[in-house]
């Protein structure tokens, strides 16, 4: 999905703005533990079991697209043997792992020291032109090989200054870009772009030579995310720092005050507030507003991560923030002092409402993760007491849940809420290494709804929200609407980020899974029974556009649990109390689902606004300016859902239709 990479960069301030990571300080990890480290990640994976010439090739590819993805600081004729490396080298890297030896990369980071310094020299020259031609429109490219010539090089940096300005622009549209503003923008951009170059350079941001120890740990981060990644898609090596946002976004909650941080032109800027958090009760705090000091210090001259560590300190209860505000034309400065506390990430949990509909409601469940915290509170949980809410608004008629931003979670969670829409029966069936094989069922033998369900999905739903969505749609107790399929992710992953105190952090592949009618969603996602397309429909998102996915295969249907890994000892419970109450394939939802697509295709044909919609999304995938202009032009209706809700409303009408006609 080309068109969020370059924009990443942009929200590293968000991301790390919001937590606390100063809560455990890992020792640096150095190049005699890469293998270590490495085997304990291939000893965990459902299929590479050593470190090969094939693992080596991709190590190489990814430690060289893991610095410059972009492809505007490499020349082709620098990384050509890398890029496409001997037999003879990659048996040699084999060898030199073998010995925890890592040469090869060793000799790259001299390559990249050098492209970084040459890159620089470049953007002085390229900035001054740029400012000088300031507002110029100009046209953006992406580039799917590296330059072959220093002259094109340097036509690819200042197409990269100019997509910043671009940038810029859109974030600022009421700002003038005269040049002395542009060249405060170039300030900006500069800080963020040396941050990271800094982390392969032999010298810190204040131009002092690294320590061995340093030097020793930043490469030896680098080679154990690039050979992790060469495992597949979504094996992955963490920093303690990365760690600890994983691990907050997995629980929903963090300590702080709640500020969202970024870094802007201004300085560093308050975003957005945490609702709920401290900075959000105290009602004195605008986003907008700028830091200008923490506990009586200004942090004029300390930078973006000097700020943060500031805020985050563990050693800090209490933190008084000085912030600036631009308030009749005049500046006002002012200070507050806030209490750090446990923050729930609400916005981040789920959240329902309803609407009236015939003699009751229809519930909209909105699920953005499958989220768990030590506190016990757990997304299960919270749709549990959410459907206990609603039915005590009124007949519950019909249910949507939204999982189309859902990118998954926990995936004891997954099974779970998919528990609550069924008796009895197998919801996941994992599959690892040497091919051991766990079933992950409901057990409770109480269905918490079993009216008229639709799951919304995207594009984007993945993981263990296509496990939801796949076992529901096998079942037959819901009909899946969105996009023509889900994003495909069916594996796996066994993580230590959890983990305050785990000796390194990681997450890799373990296992397939495979929902309860033997189809794994890997690669092939789950497919809509009706077809509403999403905003993200446009785009090339998806498994299979990763960088080595492992495939899809599938498993014999469990409809009928074969209870072949419960111990002797308990078959007499399961014979008992969980066989006789098997939930059973439900078709009435899949009979209607030809008249119901026929209803949903003659409404959307007719409105106007999903016509819109379309045509403009169309507009943006071929590039046309104008599109991004006028991309809300179909109205602020949440179109995707209204239709899920038109089409749970034929799904009500047609089964009291059905039942009146029973009752004759």
């Amino acid at each position: 999905m080309k068109i969020f990479k370059f924009f990443l960069i942009s929200l590293l301030g968000l991301i790390l703005g919001s937590g606390n990571t100063g809560t455990f300080r890992k020792p640096g990890i150095v190049i005699s533990s890469i293998r270590n480290n490495m085997e304990e990640m291939l000893h965990y994976h459902v299929e590479h079991k050593e470190f090969n010439e094939l693992l080596a090739k991709r190590s190489l590819r990814i430690y060289i697209e893991q610095f410059d993805s972009n492809k505007n600081y490499l020349l082709f004729d620098e990384i050509d043997t890398y890029l496409n490396p001997s037999r003879e080298l990659l048996t040699q890297m084999v060898e030199q792992y073998k010995q925890g030896h890592f040469i090869v990369f060793q000799e790259l980071d001299k390559i990249i020291r050098n492209s970084i310094k040459r890159e620089r020299a470049y953007r002085v020259v390229l900035q001054k032109e740029l400012i000088k031609a300031a507002g110029k429109p100009t046209n953006h490219k992406t580039y799917s090989d590296y330059p072959r010539t220093k002259e094109e090089l340097q036509a690819r940096i200042k197409n990269h200054l100019q997509k910043i300005i671009a940038f810029e622009k859109k974030q600022n549209p009421n700002r003038e870009f005269d040049a002395a503003y542009i060249q405060k923008v170039f300030v900006l951009w500069e800080k963020r772009l040396s941050r990271l170059e800094d982390a392969y350079l032999d010298i810190d941001a204040q131009g002092k030579k690294l320590t061995k120890s340093a030097l020793e740990e930043q490469m030896s981060m680098h080679v154990l995310k690039a050979m992790a990644k060469s495992l597949d898609a979504h094996t992955c090596y963490f920093s303690p720092k990365e760690a600890i946002e994983m691990r907050t976004c997995l629980e929903k909650q963090f300590e702080g005050i709640g500020v969202v941080l970024t870094e802007s032109v201004e300085g560093v800027v308050i975003s957005d507030l945490v609702k709920g958090g401290p900075a959000y009760r105290a009602g004195k705090i605008t986003p907008g507003d700028v830091l200008i000091s923490i506990d009586g210090k200004s942090i004029a001259q300390l930078s973006y991560e000097q700020v943060l560590d500031c805020l985050q300190s563990v050693n800090k209860r209490k933190i008084e923030l000085g912030l600036k505000r631009i308030q009749d034309k005049q500046e006002v400065n002012y200070f507050i002092a806030l209490q750090k506390e446990k923050i729930i990430m609400e916005q981040d949990r789920l959240q329902y409402t309803f609407e009236p509909f015939g003699d009751g409601i229809i519930g909209k469940l909105t699920l953005p993760s499958f989220y768990e915290s030590k506190d016990s509170s757990s997304c299960e949980a919270d749709i549990r007491s959410a459907l206990r809410e609603l039915k005590k608004q009124g007949n519950l008629l019909g249910l949507v849940l939204d999982l189309r931003d859902n990118s998954g979670g926990f995936l004891t969670q997954a099974v779970k809420v998919a528990g609550l829409f069924i008796s009895n029966g197998v919801i996941v069936v994992s599959k690892y290494a040497q091919e051991e094989i766990q079933y992950l069922r409901e057990l409770d033998g109480k269905n918490y709804y079993d009216g008229p369900l639709v799951i919304l999905t995207s594009k984007l739903s993945a993981s263990a929200a296509e496990i939801v969505a796949q076992a529901l749609q096998d079942y037959g107790v819901a009909l899946v609407i969105g996009d023509e399929r889900t994003y495909g992710k069916g594996t796996i992953q066994f993580q230590t980020v959890t983990r305050e105190k785990a000796p390194s952090f990681f997450k890799v592949t373990v296992g397939r899974y495979y929902t309860v009618s033997g189809v794994s969603t890997q690669i092939e996602g789950v497919k809509a029974n009706i077809v509403v397309p999403t905003r993200y429909f446009i785009y090339d998102v998806g498994e299979r556009f990763l960088q080595y996915p492992l495939k899809c295969d599938r498993i014999p249907s469990v409809y009928v649990d074969p209870l072949i890994d419960i111990n002797p000892q308990q078959i007499n419970w399961f014979q008992k109390h969980y066989l006789p109450n098997l939930q059973g394939k439900i078709t009435r939802w899949n009979q209607m689902e030809s008249l119901l697509t026929v209803n949903s295709s003659q409404r959307l044909n007719r409105n106007k606004n999903f016509s819109l919609f379309l045509d403009i999304k169309k507009q943006e995938k071929e590039g046309k300016e104008n599109a991004l202009t006028v991309n809300l032009n179909w109205g602020i209706e949440d179109l995707q859902m209204a239709e899920a809700l038109n089409i749970l409303k034929d799904m009500a009408l047609l089964e009291n239709s059905m039942q009146n006609f029973n009752k004759r």
